[in-house]
């Protein structure tokens, strides 16, 4: 149900409202109570870090009653802004098959046209969508934002993760984002479910090998959030779908604070979900949204499905769940200690550790997959500048782990 504060004039009253009280009221109730210590969230952060969190939290709250602050770019238009580089990703559809096949069809989804939009890094000479120079990496970026928001877009937060991470990796001077399809509503009603954003990312991640003509080898796929999902999950159909006419799998994996279990059983109060659950902006504070989110993002799938399809949840607990990580790439799987998404990435390391081998965590060559856990760092970190310096520290980690494989 639509709530009326999104109308005027009663939505900008009630925002106006919120403007002082939270100026003049609840920022220094904030900065008194966090103090003591023991009163903030994480003992370490400082008093700034903890009052920003429960800003943070409070503005998200705003948010559910009066919607987004500003228009979200989406995937019907390229939106045009300062440095935009957007483009059009053709369909494929003579590549969705198998399994693919069928939940496009239970789902009436297809593969469309869609934007897509380049970042370069800082100074950069390279045209728009040139072929790669000889020995140029380049970071395939899927967003977050729970499948149901958020965008590629330049302007977005999310994309604060790709201007670090073109400032810190030396071999990488440009980064590719797909305006994947968001789900809304609900069951058979729910607009764009999985796997919309599936097709979305496999015609990215075509064009950026039939079209600008990278070699899979050269290609880094990354994704925070539900864009960890996402990237595994496309990671996952082009390794078991190698016969099909498909680009082979991507060099490397980098895979941020990712949404690895959509499951219900991932919110057990005896997870991470209950013990961090003061100290991040995710979870019980927003538990209605994210079930919706997952709603309109299964749509006639049906919840089940979340519990042991590895394209949705790979670090689903279900006894049912079958799952191989054999074939996979490199992966460095980041993690907050402070985040409600720990338990599940410590799923996911394990079952990736198991297939396909651990790093010992100093050398960023030796072994497969490089687990990094930023103790006192919340959800999706790396795409909160404040978050230092974790954020930095992070970035740098991933850099040397890129300039080892």
């Amino acid at each position: 149900m639509v709530s009326i504060l999104r109308y005027q004039p009663l939505k900008g009253l009630y925002l106006t409202y919120e403007f002082f009280s939270t100026v003049f009221l609840r920022v220094p109730l904030w900065i008194l109570t966090s103090i003591p210590k023991s009163w903030r969230p994480r003992s370490r952060w400082t008093i700034g870090r903890s009052v920003k969190l429960k800003l943070t939290r409070h503005m998200i709250a705003i948010t559910k009653n009066v919607g987004p602050f500003k228009p979200t770019p989406n995937y019907l238009a390229i939106t045009p802004g300062i440095d935009v580089n957007g483009i059009w990703i053709p369909p494929i559809p003579e590549l969705v098959k198998d399994e693919l096949a069928v939940w496009a069809n239970v789902s009436k989804v297809s593969s469309i046209r869609i934007p897509g939009y380049w970042q370069h890094k800082k100074g950069s000479t390279i045209d728009v969508a040139a072929p790669p120079m000889p020995g140029e990496k380049v970071v395939y970026a899927l967003h977050g934002g729970g499948y149901t928001a958020l965008s590629a877009h330049p302007s977005d937060p999310t994309a604060a993760i790709t201007r670090g991470l073109l400032q810190h990796i030396d071999s990488v001077h440009r980064a590719f984002s797909v305006e994947y399809r968001l789900s809304s509503g609900d069951g058979l009603e729910a607009q764009s479910p999985f796997p919309a954003a599936l097709l979305d990312a496999l015609a990215g991640y075509v064009y950026l090998v039939k079209t600008v003509g990278f070699d899979p080898s050269d290609i880094i796929v990354e994704g925070d959030s539900a864009g960890g999902n996402l990237a595994l999950a496309l990671t996952r159909y082009l390794v078991e779908h190698q016969d099909s006419g498909l680009p082979a799998s991507p060099s490397a994996l980098i895979l941020l604070s990712a949404w690895a279990d959509l499951s219900p059983q991932s919110a057990n109060p005896n997870t991470s979900w209950l013990d961090n659950s003061k100290s991040d902006y995710i979870g019980i504070v927003d538990g209605d949204g994210l079930l919706r989110s997952i709603r309109a993002f299964l749509g006639p799938h049906g919840l089940g499905a979340a519990e042991i399809n590895p394209m949705i949840s790979p670090a689903s607990r279900n006894p049912a769940m079958k799952i191989s990580f054999k074939g996979f790439p490199r992966t460095f799987i980041a993690a907050g200690g402070a985040e409600v998404f720990y338990d599940m990435l410590s799923v996911l390391n394990e079952r990736m550790v198991n297939d396909l081998g651990e790093g010992d965590g100093v050398r960023p060559d030796d072994g497969k997959v490089h687990w990094h856990c930023s103790p006192d760092a919340t959800h999706d970190w790396v795409a909160v500048p404040y978050h230092e310096p974790e954020r930095t520290e992070t970035l740098k980690e991933i850099a040397a782990w890129v300039a080892a494989t």
